[in-house]
């Protein structure tokens, strides 16, 4: 294989001596217009052989792609060339060199592809390790341990040749019932924009383009149902749903950001100029690039109806800032070009987003004249021996499983303990329910798995995901396993519950492995396109719960699930609940681990588990009216509210004070307690930190999580933990839409929740009312300094 043909490597776009914005001008001034527009849209080649969408109304849009009528022209990004269908890593490795090869010289200026994949629960390829997904990072509260595993998600797909993650998701839980809620961090939009952050910069360290989506509002649509409409209001917009961007963007260094498939009050997030280029490049000063969701500009068209025709849909996309047409060529390309020749589109459109784009490429070393077709992986290896090239790239090596299993281990909330957990080796151990055998109830949408090789029967998993069966039988040798499943995840069969119940009479505990299957467009119970009607268990699941529970035996839930469910007398009668949000290839193992107190857990609920199935939607970011009330009989009250977590050893919060009862409108506050282990095991407690603002001049949430701590402690260890409040923490958005900071009183609560919350300090802000904005401060300082048991410091 060649590096970039000689025949214009003397071109000043390829000399690195210069700047990237001459290296760009030099190359913009030589371009037609049709070798500009070929750098803004990626083509999507064979992306469903098998006849299985793996993106909305892709079937509307498979328009043949002939690549050797485009590549002449240039070509901006090429489309999942691992994320489609099963190849071996080291064959796809190769293929898309070749690809590239072929890109380089078919265009004059000798231009590679962008090449991007889904990483949102590990690289989405087949082979590649399955992480948990980001409902589980958002359960760990560890933003440095999902920062670590960004980083081995991006080195992986860089070594093949991938050069942009489509990550990670920053929509903020509105609504439990929407299908994606598996994809995203939590329902609090500190805790995803920490978490979201630092997944940013794993993934930009390893010279992966992160890419935030979707921007923005996607997951508040009406009834949690996918696509639909959004009607937030301003404040919502600006005080809840928009940090997580402004944080990932502002200290994660994010390079892309993709639109959201919705619209706002009306207005289709792919044509806001207000959003794509107001907010986010003039006011927040983004210089990335923005790349469609999977067919969001014919959307435009197809489904939100404010364009009549491709090119006005084209023509709106990019005024409003959209650079790269996503999947495949549909209007970017010969509607885009004829509505620019006739002079509808303003070419200068064209050039802007051309400079991003190209920009973009500069920073990835694609328009280097040494930039070589062939990826890391596959230096020094025979490429032209293909059985011998077969099997030798790892994807998933030993150091990834361990870090899976780690996330999976911190990601595992138990919710509930009546004294049953940890189990000591019981004589007979049911296993009852859908989930107890089955690997993909491990494993999230965008699981390579289950987003692709479900499509392919016949075709292996490619990694090895031990079921939860499985790893209660390694963790429990002595004991007797018998198990049942009693009725399918969604299929409502009750004819072998009796006979399930009746095992579970018979033994000394039984678990309960209930939960979601993840898949696409209604495939699954939980996944994009997955939406639910309310948050009843699936199926039959509640009818197998109660028959359990009215054996008497011992019951512990273990819930391998995309979203928060409502479990009925569960959430008061079971023995132990223990909730894995599809925690992934190693979740099993890690979940066993849980239940026989070889690992102490340390979750934490990113996301309420409701009382009732039909109250949704609610999150703990209510202020009082959305919370019981007299005024209405719904009570929205969680069983377990966010930031709810057990864990097994006894960890005893004291000493509780603050430096100071006043400051002003421009100060800090420090507040600092002391957590002490007085177990004879390490622990860990996430500590939280909220501000209750009781008196405001617009309506505010009654809790709001403004920072935590992940405190880990040996036995008879104690850490005294600080938090520096700047006052801009305090600050939302006022009526007239600036953000500011009030005088007044304001409380912050230590909380072992959103609602168990043992010490708070009020302080008066003073002063005038102050305005703030997108450079304000975003975090507390943290200090955490850890004292020793006495005989190990003496010893």
């Amino acid at each position: 294989m060649t590096n970039v043909e000689d025949r214009m490597t003397d071109a000043p776009w390829h000399d690195t001596s210069l700047a990237i914005d001459e290296r760009v001008d030099a190359l913009v001034a030589e371009m037609t217009l049709e070798e500009k527009l070929a750098q803004l849209y990626g083509v999507w080649v064979g992306a469903s052989d098998d006849g299985g969408d793996v993106a909305p109304h892709q079937h509307d849009l498979d328009d043949a792609v002939d690549l050797d009528e485009l590549l002449p022209s240039g070509l901006g990004q090429l489309t999942r060339q691992f994320g489609t269908a099963p190849v071996d890593a080291a064959l796809g490795a190769l293929s898309l060199a070749r690809t590239q090869q072929r890109i380089v010289a078919a265009n004059r200026f000798g231009i590679p592809a962008v090449a991007h994949e889904e990483c949102l629960a590990g690289f989405a390829a087949w082979g590649a390790t399955a992480y948990p997904v980001p409902l589980s990072w958002g359960a760990t509260f560890d933003p440095g341990l999902v920062e670590r595993m960004a980083r081995r998600i991006g080195d992986d797909m860089r070594s093949v040749g991938v050069h942009q993650g489509l990550a990670p998701v920053l929509d903020v839980v509105r609504d439990a019932r929407w299908g994606r809620v598996e994809e995203t961090i939590g329902e609090d939009p500190y805790l995803v924009a920490t978490v979201g952050s630092a997944y940013v910069r794993g993934l930009e360290s390893s010279g992966v383009v992160a890419t935030l989506k979707h921007f923005v509002g996607y997951s508040a649509s009406r009834a949690g149902r996918n696509l639909a409409p959004v009607s937030v209001g301003g404040r919502e917009l600006a005080d809840v749903l928009l940090p997580p961007f402004e944080m990932a963007i502002r200290e994660g260094g994010a390079r892309s950001v993709m639109n959201s498939y919705t619209d706002l009050d009306g207005v289709p997030s792919a044509a806001d100029r207000s959003l794509l280029t107001g907010l986010l490049r003039d006011t927040w000063g983004f210089d990335g690039t923005v790349v469609a969701d999977y067919f969001a500009i014919a959307f435009l068209k197809l489904l939100h109806g404010t364009a009549a025709t491709w090119a006005e849909a084209a023509g709106a996309a990019l005024a409003a800032g959209i650079d790269v047409e996503l999947p495949t060529v549909k209007t970017f390309g010969e509607p885009l070009r004829r509505a620019v020749e006739q002079g509808v589109v303003d070419p200068s459109l064209v050039d802007t987003a051309l400079r991003r784009v190209l920009r973009q490429k500069g920073q990835l070393g694609l328009l280097d004249a040494d930039w070589s077709a062939l990826p890391p992986a596959l230096a020094g290896a025979d490429v032209d021996r293909l059985d011998r090239l077969r099997g030798t790239i790892d994807l998933d090596p030993a150091g990834n499983r361990a870090l899976a299993r780690e996330l999976a281990e911190r990601a595992i909330v138990l919710v509930r303990n009546d004294g049953t957990l940890p189990l000591a080796a019981p004589g007979v151990i049911a296993v009852v329910g859908p989930n107890l055998d089955d690997p993909y109830a491990m494993l999230g949408c965008y699981s390579f798995p289950a987003h692709v090789v479900s499509q392919h029967p016949g075709v292996a998993l490619g990694i090895r995901v031990p079921t939860l069966l499985e790893a209660l039988r390694d963790e429990f040798p002595a004991s007797e396993i018998r198990w049942a499943i009693g009725t399918s995840v969604d299929g409502g069969e009750t004819d072998d519950i009796a006979d399930a119940a009746a095992l579970a009479a018979s033994a000394d505990v039984v678990i309960l492995a209930l939960g979601d299957r993840a898949g696409l467009f209604g495939r699954g119970t939980s996944g994009e396109g997955c939406d639910a009607e309310s948050l009843e268990l699936p199926g039959a699941q509640q009818q197998l719960v109660d028959a359990v529970l009215d054996t008497g035996t011992p019951a512990v839930l273990a819930l391998l699930a995309g979203r928060p469910y409502a479990l009925g007398r569960a959430s008061r009668e079971a023995a132990g609940i223990a909730q894995a949000f599809f925690a992934g290839e190693e979740g099993a193992p890690a979940l066993a681990g849980v239940l026989s107190g070889r690992i102490n857990p340390s979750g934490r609920l990113p996301v309420s588990i409701p009382a009732t199935a039909g109250s949704q939607p609610t999150t703990y970011l209510a202020p009082p009216l959305a919370r019981a009330n007299d005024v209405s009989n719904v009570d929205p009250t969680p069983a377990y509210a966010f930031g709810h977590g057990l864990g097994y050893s006894p960890l005893v919060w004291d000493a509780f004070d603050a430096d100071v009862a006043e400051t002003g409108t421009d100060g800090a506050v420090t507040v600092r307690l002391r957590v002490r282990n007085a177990g004879d095991r390490a622990g860990t407690e996430i500590v939280q930190l909220y501000l209750h603002d009781p008196v405001a001049s617009v309506v505010r949430p009654v809790q709001r999580l403004i920072g935590f701590a992940r405190v880990e402690l040996e036995p008879e260890a104690s850490a005294a933990v600080s938090f520096t409040v700047p006052a801009d923490l305090a600050s939302f958005t006022g009526r007239d839409g600036r953000r500011i900071v009030e005088p007044g009183d304001v409380v912050l609560s230590a909380g072992r929740s959103s609602t168990e919350m043992p010490f708070a300090h009020t302080v008066r802000l003073t002063g005038p009312v102050r305005e703030v904005d997108h450079t304000r401060r975003l975090h507390p300082d943290v200090s955490i300094a850890v004292t020793a048991a006495a005989a190990s410091v003496t010893g």
